[in-house]
């Protein structure tokens, strides 16, 4: 399927490993020039150079804390300077989930709760507002903020908190921008087979006795699929929703989570 993105231009945040890499590789395999973001400047310019050897597209690499508003502003007046414009914004840069520390009330982590209104919840958020002017210019553009399961299931404080902020907030925008040509999706992704995940389980493992595949189903074994998701699974959905077909879906939720919730919405 062509999925009419080819030469478009995009920023993906926290795309240097995990979800946030495969889903700039594959929008650069779709043709799309892409600017991705990391704290590490050496990693972000590597990734880059490597995507733009693999795809021969355009693939630019900054470095910017998006839980800074002045490293915002920077990156993306920078990263349209580079690519003559904006047309899709993935904001992906956050902690990984449940790698904090204690998320409860009893053992509140105010630390983790202020790093995660700063990078989640702001940084998301000052992201759209800087990109969107370019998109409007446009007349079209997509945004898809990267979510967690935990807006839909109890999964601790400021997991649930930051989580269910942006669900909300991609509802709101969706409204505001529907009008411009502009769609706002949220995707929730739950556990997925990244670098860090395989770091921790690699850790069980070791300490249980067990091998990283035992580690890995135990992990799994509530997924519907019995298995765990991979990122190119995911990144294909976050593409999907920034192509021409995609046009008629806004303000929406999509888990690409195998089946890891049994509720129904």
């Amino acid at each position: 399927m062509d999925l009419g993105i080819t030469g478009k231009r995009a920023l993906v945040t926290g795309g240097t490993r995990g979800i946030g890499y495969a889903i700039a590789w594959e929008l650069a395999r779709e043709g799309v020039d892409v600017a991705l973001c990391a704290r590490d400047e050496s990693a972000a310019r590597d990734v880059a150079a490597e995507i733009a050897a693999r795809t021969g597209v355009r693939v630019v690499g900054f470095r910017a804390d998006t839980g800074i508003a002045e490293d915002v502003m920077r990156l993306v007046a920078d990263a349209a300077d580079a690519l003559g414009g904006l047309d899709i914004l993935v904001n992906n840069a956050a902690r990984v989930g449940f790698a904090g520390g204690p998320d409860t009330l009893s053992q509140l982590n105010e630390e983790m709760l202020r790093d995660d209104f700063d990078v989640k919840i702001m940084g998301y958020l000052r992201c759209a507002q800087h990109a969107a002017p370019y998109m409007e210019s446009e007349g079209w553009g997509r945004i898809v903020n990267m979510d967690g399961m935990a807006a839909r299931n109890a999964a601790g404080i400021s997991g649930g908190l930051r989580n269910a902020a942006v669900m909300n907030f991609t509802k709101v925008m969706s409204e505001e921008l529907g009008p411009r040509g502009i769609t706002v999706n949220a995707v929730h992704p739950a556990l997925s087979r990244t670098e860090a995940l395989v770091e921790r389980l690699e850790g069980t493992a070791e300490r249980e006795g067990i091998t990283l595949a035992e580690a890995e189903q135990r992990v799994a074994r509530n997924n519907a699929i019995r298995r765990l998701v991979t990122v190119e699974e995911i990144a294909a959905i976050v593409v999907f929703l920034c192509s021409q077909q995609a046009g008629c879906i806004t303000g929406e939720a999509v888990a690409p989570a195998g089946g890891n919730s049994r509720a129904v919405f």
